[in-house]
């Protein structure tokens, strides 16, 4: 452990906000401190220049992890212990900034029991002023056996729950859990995903995401790092950087291991650099941010505006978005996919730095994504390209609408009664036939992005 380090967590252990977390946890530590020796096994510096703080054993009790620090000494995680060994609460903070805390066997559940409870905590990793948000199934923290479901995920802040999934991919890691599965009935490709920020599916799993919806998907803790450069920046780091937030929105890579995921935000690496973009049918639109390939921040371009006035979406493109959302989502949302898809006014308009803005019922789709898919589609030598051109960008379109749309389905769906609720679950059965649906939201596409300009107007 570096000088640096440790003078980082002397530190951390001075901050009151700590100490106010608590106090008898500090002054354990600051005990074992007062021997050189002690801090070396209870503090480890992790890959990317962070550390973690163990509390030292105690009676049949391990040591457990207290506290979680960036590289640059910020607070990023914080565990309050009882003396039997359990955890009674956690905060994390998520890559957006936000502090959501852990509160431990705090209530029931209908569909599975003893629960526990995420809260916003708006005043930093102290419970002051609380906001109760949902609840997962109750896990005991101190021998993490599975990946639990959680209740209402679209009541979260963004980003929440994977930093909630980090900290049970950490304690699993530090209980050398070597194989969990998700046990729930939301196993979405959203939830898939997420979970691997903060796990690795078994190296022999074919088709790994059928296997996560089947529920016999296996996965290995691989928690990530969290650094906080400065207000409004998180770079996420593993073996390299693989997911940065600017501002609140997110950029990652597109390949997770075996797993290719729709990036439209995305970080890679382009001139010896790590670059966030905005990406689209298959190249960089507009750069937002540079790092080095640690995480340091080069260069912030600013993104360009977009004045061109918005336009609705026509019927049948629409009505090819929602099948293919519909499509591509699990049949227990079937139905509750195709209301919410329903529910929103779907519009191109100016978006500045993003490819989408959701407002409510309002989803507008960027004036950006218009003009590459255009450019591409007046491009093609034959109409059997253009059209295939089209179905490129009505599906890049659905990609970035569908998360959105599922969020609101499984919000639905957990609102429903609970006899709605089982039967959604016990449905098998796939989508609806969309094909014919789908080539005319295509051919629309061709008609309507001919004629339309590629470029914003001066």
């Amino acid at each position: 452990m570096s000088q640096a380090v440790a003078e980082r967590v002397r530190t951390a252990l001075r901050d009151p906000h700590v100490r106010a977390f608590d106090p008898a946890a500090v002054d354990r530590l600051d005990a074992a401190f007062a021997r050189a020796d002690r801090m070396a096994g209870l503090v480890v510096e992790s890959l990317h220049g962070g550390a973690v703080c163990f509390l030292p054993a105690r009676g049949a009790a391990p040591k457990r992890r207290f506290l979680e620090l960036d590289r640059s000494g910020a607070l990023v995680a914080a565990l309050r212990w009882n003396d039997r060994g359990a955890m009674t609460s956690a905060t994390v903070r998520s890559a957006h900034g936000d502090w959501i805390g852990v509160e431990t066997r705090a209530t029931s559940h209908a569909a599975w029991g003893c629960s526990d409870r995420l809260w916003r905590l708006p005043e930093g990793p102290t419970w002051r002023s609380a906001a109760p948000l949902t609840v997962f199934e109750a896990l005991d923290w101190a021998s993490i056996s599975h990946i639990p479901p959680l209740a209402e995920p679209a009541r979260l802040p963004s980003g929440a729950g994977t930093a909630v999934l980090n900290l049970i991919a950490a304690l699993a890691a530090d209980q050398r859990a070597s194989r969990l599965r998700y046990r729930g009935p939301y196993a979405t490709e959203q939830l898939f995903t997420a979970l691997l920020e903060s796990f690795h599916f078994a190296p022999d799993a074919a088709d790994p995401l059928r296997r996560f919806f089947e529920g016999t998907l296996d996965w290995t803790p691989a928690p990530h790092e969290r650094h906080f450069p400065s207000d409004g920046l998180c770079v996420q780091l593993r073996a390299g950087v693989e997911k940065v937030v600017l501002h609140g929105r997110a950029y990652y890579r597109a390949e997770w291991r075996s797993v290719t995921r729709h990036a439209p935000r995305r970080v890679h690496d382009a001139g010896g650099v790590v670059r966030c973009s905005l990406w689209a049918l298959g190249a960089a639109v507009e750069d937002h941010l540079i790092l080095d390939r640690r995480g340091t921040v080069r260069a912030r371009p600013a993104p360009a505006p977009d004045p061109r006035p918005p336009e609705p979406m026509g019927p049948p493109v629409r009505a090819g978005l929602e099948a293919l959302v519909r499509a591509a989502s699990a049949p227990t949302l079937d139905s509750h996919v195709h209301d919410a898809a329903a529910a929103l006014a779907i519009e191109w308009g100016g978006v500045t730095g993003d490819l989408i803005e959701i407002a409510g019922p309002r989803v507008r789709l960027s004036w950006r994504l218009a003009d590459a898919g255009a450019a591409r589609i007046r491009s093609a030598t034959s109409p059997a390209q253009r059209l295939g051109r089209a179905l490129e960008l009505l599906t890049e379109m659905a990609l970035l609408l569908g998360d959105a749309v599922r969020v609101r389905a499984q919000s639905a769906l957990a609102a429903a009664p609970f006899d709605v609720q089982q039967a959604a679950l016990r449905r098998k059965a796939p989508a609806p036939d969309v094909a014919a649906v789908i080539a005319s939201a295509a051919a629309a596409l061709v008609e309507d992005m001919v004629s339309r300009p590629t470029q914003i107007p001066s």
